[in-house]
């Protein structure tokens, strides 16, 4: 039998190496636009004060073999010598079967690397290598003077296995879908359509705004679809068949071993559907046709491929049930909504569930999602619950809508005012369709914020460069812990 030889790996490596030869990362890399999410990712790249190995994570199409790309281009642009970075993507037939370890010792003898030089070794896609943390953690011991950057499409599976097998050696980051935020940036109308303020950013004309958000609903979650007319007219097509279906037909079985894989793409359509919406174990059998105990586990898969997150309920008190029978469940980019059901416009009637999806689309790389929490109770309920993890006392809660009446009828805030009144908060924010103002109902301070410029705030503020250096701070001092 043939076996591939090891003349035809190094001719792979030069083939996604291009700067070996041109000394520059391939053009349409370039004109890509950032993420907002680049500067803390490549300042871990650079981190040099401790001994370990960065680990992106994130799910299909957001952009994660861009960003990688970016950070080589912003290497060579500080003078590192092109042959001491190497790309390998795992996803590559010609790797199957070849170890790590194996990968770098071809790349030392190709060049003549020494053992203590500056290296930066990337490897793309690295779930498709079994037990790929022993072996990244052993290269992270053996070559310390190598910077290693693994990326994967299954998250939470990712997350575990790192901090199983790699505790002190790895540091994970995370990188959702694009936040509103990143989309008006991407498109070019961040000057035209925001105001900017100190913490709030308002919108020069709120309809306009809506008309993106809605976009932002439809498609705008991943960076390819942002620009492609063609995937626009047709994200059924792109994102379903090459995003959902690669996840749910080839990514979940082969990890977990799945045999029914119809099953599990029943029960993700129930759950894409609902989406914002409060569930049951119960409801959700019944709908997909799933048993209960199928379907726990199945959640558990989906969370670690990130296509949903569960958030738990609280009463009007804001305390937890000690027995869970219902909560919701969030999409973590509400396109994908749109891609298997077809797009909505302001007046469909998921329009209240996909803004209250897109908001909390915006916390997904915030380590503290955690925290947040809805409350329901016999009278009312609160879509968004901020408990400090300290006191789970309550720090603040806002209530989603996409409507206006909520500033003139005081029956639709009775629920946020019972809220506020229990737990002693000073107010709280309720989001509109295209009002912005203050009021008072029964004392009770209301902030009233249109929904799409509270979305773009929120993504703004969690992405802001001092929020983010304080998630990798408190990352890497985890990780200087374990170590020691």
């Amino acid at each position: 039998m043939l076996t591939i030889s090891q003349k035809e790996i190094v001719t792979r490596f030069h083939f996604d190496n291009p700067w070996w030869e041109s000394r520059s990362v391939e053009q349409r890399y370039k004109e890509f636009p950032r993420r907002f999410y680049f500067e803390p990712f490549y300042k871990l790249i650079k981190e040099s004060s401790i001994n370990r190995a960065a680990v992106l994570m994130g799910p299909r199409r957001v952009g994660k073999t861009v960003m990688v790309y970016h950070a080589v281009h912003r290497l060579l642009d500080e003078g590192v010598s092109p042959s001491n970075i190497l790309y390998a993507s795992l996803e590559t037939p010609i790797y199957t079967g070849l170890s790590l370890e194996k990968i770098v010792n071809i790349f030392q003898e190709e060049f003549s690397h020494k053992r203590d030089e500056s290296l930066f070794i990337i490897f793309d896609e690295i779930q498709y290598l079994p037990n790929w943390e022993v072996h990244l953690k052993s290269l992270v011991d053996s070559y310390p003077s190598y910077k290693y950057i693994a990326t994967g499409s299954a998250a939470a599976a990712l997350k575990l296995k790192s901090r199983e097998s790699g505790a002190g050696r790895f540091t994970e980051f995370l990188l959702p879908p694009l936040t509103f935020a990143e989309y008006i940036s991407f498109i070019g109308k961040s000057d035209s359509l925001i105001k900017t303020g100190n913490n709030d950013w308002e919108a020069k004309d709120i309809n306009e705004l809506n008309d993106e958000f809605i976009n932002y609903l439809n498609y705008g979650g991943y960076p390819e679809a942002v620009f492609s007319d063609v995937i626009q007219g047709d994200s059924s097509r792109y994102i379903k068949s090459d995003i959902i279906d690669k996840v749910l037909l080839r990514d979940l079985p082969s990890l977990y071993g799945i045999n029914d894989v119809q099953e599990l793409n029943k029960l993700f359509n129930a759950i894409a559907y609902n989406t914002g919406n409060e569930i049951t174990l119960e409801s959700l059998s019944q709908s997909s046709g799933v048993s209960k105990n199928t379907i726990k586990k199945y959640i558990e898969y989906l969370e670690a491929a990130f296509l949903i997150k569960i958030v738990n309920r609280v009463d009007v008190t804001s305390k937890k049930f000690k027995r869970a029978t219902t909560f919701k469940v969030y999409l973590t980019n509400p396109s994908m909504r749109a891609a298997l059901f077809g797009p909505i416009t302001e007046e469909h009637d998921a329009m209240g569930s996909l803004t209250e999806t897109a908001i909390f689309s915006q916390w997904f790389h915030n380590q503290n999602i955690e925290n947040l929490h809805y409350a329901r109770w016999k009278t009312g309920e609160v879509d968004i619950v901020w408990l400090d993890v300290a006191t789970q006392k309550p720090c603040w809660c806002v209530e989603v809508k996409w409507s206006d009446l909520p500033c003139s009828d005081s029956r639709l805030v009775k629920g946020v005012v019972e809220f506020i009144k229990k737990n002693d908060l000073k107010y709280a924010l309720i989001t509109t369709k295209t009002i912005s103002q203050k009021g008072v109902f029964d004392g009770v301070s209301i902030n009233f914020q249109p929904s799409a410029s509270y979305t773009y705030t929120l993504g703004v503020n969690i992405l802001s460069e001092k929020s983010l250096d304080r998630q990798l701070a408190k990352s890497l001092e985890v990780n200087k812990s374990e170590s020691t």
